[in-house]
């Protein structure tokens, strides 16, 4: 940070997951990280900003990694659901497309990099009725705890 300071430019652009936005079904660590993550970036964004100090955050949902499929081979109920969770919410992107994706985005300088555009409508509702988020989640939540 501080050779952008001296410079008055730079970059950061982090990584969260959807997760930062929304939450993570079966996995409070992977949640809270990523809630932490947008928080550390809007934090750089509302310090440094004025300063020359661009900052982005990238929120995809499903990406086609290596991760991806590592609860789903767990052995764990909540690692399953949280497999569950990513690959029924959305499509899962290709990493390419993830890369085009914010390439895009920092074109425009722009704060959130959504790749999956679902994202922003999902969070959207999340924060014009927090209650109804919630209830919907723990029902989304028992319907992929119920599949075998």
């Amino acid at each position: 940070m501080p050779g952008w300071l001296e410079r008055g430019e730079g970059y950061f652009v982090g990584t969260a997951s959807a997760a930062g936005l929304l939450t993570q079904i079966g996995s409070a660590t992977y949640a809270v990280t990523k809630h932490a993550a947008v928080a550390f970036a809007e934090w750089l964004s509302v310090t440094y900003g004025d300063r020359g100090v661009r900052v982005s955050c990238l929120c995809p949902m499903g990406v086609n990694t290596r991760m991806l499929p590592s609860g789903e081979d767990s052995g764990d109920a909540l690692g399953r659901a949280a497999t569950r969770a990513v690959t029924s919410a959305g499509d899962v992107l290709e990493p390419a497309e993830v890369a085009d994706a914010v390439l895009a985005a920092l074109e425009d300088e722009l704060f959130l990099i959504l790749p999956h555009e679902d994202v922003l409508q999902m969070y959207r509702q999340k924060g014009s009725d927090y209650d109804r988020w919630l209830r919907g989640m723990r029902r989304y939540q028992s319907s992929l705890r119920a599949q075998p």
